[in-house]
């Protein structure tokens, strides 16, 4: 599990007044008239928190836990039984040093779902380095390539990203198997180049070639 927050952005945005035709100037350098009008205004999105847990051994994501604003304990334990929904109970969990897994509220969580949980090395990242990498590659392949409304429109977009991870996208580390495929023990059939088709993920974000 590991806690990713994404920041606030401002954002301010210059709207130009009408041309003497009527038609709408374009916001570019070279066609910016002295006399428009510039309206500017200050979007302050809100912090999000999101929880992720992954089977360390298929290294496949079992559930994703959202929580908007500051997060407290309570707030954890909901993330978290969120993420593993129809997952069942893990019998072992391994967690970092954040101070949000030393709170009363999710030791009591983990005593009445009878998980015992393994702490990492502190200050070692590289004792959690499955979720680690994990975390980064949905950073850089989603979140910073997505925009989102609210809590629940980045749930949902986030467990298209989910199914994706887990049934499509190859892992170096499992000799190229997807986590679904090495979990079942299945072979993925080779693609011929001449013969195949595209197919999309996360909303038209990745696509990816499959054998036709």
């Amino acid at each position: 599990m590991i806690f990713g927050t994404i920041s606030e952005y401002t954002q301010m945005e210059m709207l130009p007044s009408e041309g003497n035709d009527g038609s709408r100037r374009q916001l570019t350098r070279e066609r910016l008239k002295p006399d428009a009008i510039y309206a500017p205004f200050t979007i302050v999105l809100r912090s999000y928190c999101v929880l992720v847990v992954m089977d360390q051994f298929t290294r496949r994501l079992v559930g994703i836990g959202v929580h908007g604003g500051a997060v407290t304990g309570a707030d954890v334990c909901r993330m978290f039984n969120a993420a593993i929904h129809g997952q069942g109970v893990p019998r072992h969990l391994s967690t970092d040093h954040d101070p949000l897994f030393e709170a009363h509220r999710w030791k009591a969580n983990l005593r009445i779902l009878e998980v015992d949980e393994i702490k990492t090395v502190p200050h070692v990242p590289l004792s959690h380095p499955f979720v680690e990498r994990l975390i980064g590659t949905i950073r850089r392949e989603f979140l910073d390539r997505v925009l989102f409304w609210n809590a629940r429109d980045l749930e949902r977009k986030l467990a298209d990203f989910q199914a994706y991870y887990n049934a499509a996208r190859c892992h170096a580390s499992l000799e190229g198997h997807t986590p679904l495929t090495f979990a079942g023990g299945h072979v993925v059939p080779r693609a011929e180049l001449n013969n195949v088709r595209w197919v999309s993920h996360c909303r038209d974000l990745v696509q990816l070639p499959v054998a036709a």
